[in-house]
């Protein structure tokens, strides 16, 4: 377990930049050309299978671990271990939170509050447990807590210094359904009301759907799809599944035709095409007279079903 408690730092853009990250260990590259951008206030929700590469590269983003190559740049700067004070800027959690179970959530925090180099008030501690959700139970003793106060006690310890960005590593994993819930509206609370930056993982898209406003989608360590959810998630765009009978001379003038742009998958049996559901009828046409033989069509559910078919080999 880790959890970094920061300072504050404001105003400038992008917070943090991965830059043609990469990291192998042994022979398994867990991360492999892997950038992206993270500009203030986002959500921003990095997606994939258990094994995908997101905790790799948060450790990498935190100094726990080191590329082989690429970089980190935070406010502009680049992170190595020669200005590790850059982490001051960030609070975060990977894995599950650790704490000192027989003190009480208020002793916790106060101990992590002493490591900073700005005394905290303790109006400020009970501000904290008042945002994430925890005011009223502040002297009781962790043990006592659920798994999900204790997540929350966490993102308080994170917080204590006031850090614009926060990096949270699965942070509904082990939660019942009323904690992922309580979970996802304070992370929409923490960037809404009180101007935090969120980086998050997971590897279920419908968490990702509900609390991210950008993600990217990593698969065996690489970058599969991404950009703002509203547009990932456009609802005039559907897959949909071509059954055909097995030509292989059709896929190569498919693939090289105007609507190659739009195919997701191909196979000597099935195409599966991302699309203006409107426009079905003129690809199928298109395929008639291409001489395919259409044996069946049907859509799926656009963004679970698109992420689905890029991550199964």
């Amino acid at each position: 377990m880790f959890i970094l408690h920061c300072l504050n730092f404001r105003n400038l853009h992008p917070i943090v930049e991965v830059k043609n990250l990469s990291k192998s260990f042994g022979s398994f590259q867990a991360v492999c050309d892997l950038s992206f951008a993270i500009e203030q206030g986002q959500v921003y929700g990095l997606l994939g299978q258990n094994g995908a590469g997101k905790s790799t590269t948060m450790r990498m983003m935190l100094g726990l671990i080191f590329p082989d190559k690429g970089s980190v740049h935070i406010k502009g700067k680049e992170f190595n271990s020669n200005n590790i004070q850059l982490l001051q800027h960030i609070g975060a959690i990977i894995e599950k939170p650790d704490m000192y179970l027989y003190l009480s959530g208020w002793e916790n925090l106060k101990i992590f509050a002493a490591l900073g180099k700005n005394k905290i008030s303790k109006a400020r501690l009970s501000e904290i447990f008042e945002q994430v959700g925890l005011s009223g139970r502040e002297k009781d003793i962790v043990k006592a807590y659920s798994q999900g106060m204790k997540q929350r006690l966490g993102i308080a310890i994170a917080m204590v210094h006031d850090p614009e960005l926060l990096i949270l590593d699965e942070p509904t994993n082990g939660l019942d359904p009323q904690g992922i819930a309580e979970m996802r509206a304070l992370i929409i609370s923490l960037s809404k009301e009180h101007g935090k930056t969120v980086l998050i993982s997971s590897h279920l898209l419908y968490e990702i759907e509900q609390m991210a406003t950008h993600m990217v989608v990593l698969h065996k360590g690489k970058k599969i799809a991404g950009g703002r959810v509203d547009e990932l998630m456009h609802p005039d765009e559907t897959l949909v599944d071509i059954i055909i009978e097995p030509r292989v001379g059709n896929l190569i003038s498919i693939e090289s035709s105007s609507w190659g742009q739009r195919l997701v998958s191909a196979s000597e049996r099935a195409l599966t095409f991302k699309l203006n559901r409107e426009i079905v009828p003129e690809l199928v046409k298109w395929l008639a007279d291409e001489g395919v033989g259409i044996l069946e069509v049907r859509s799926k559910h656009s963004l679970e079903a698109y992420f689905l078919s890029l991550t199964n080999d």
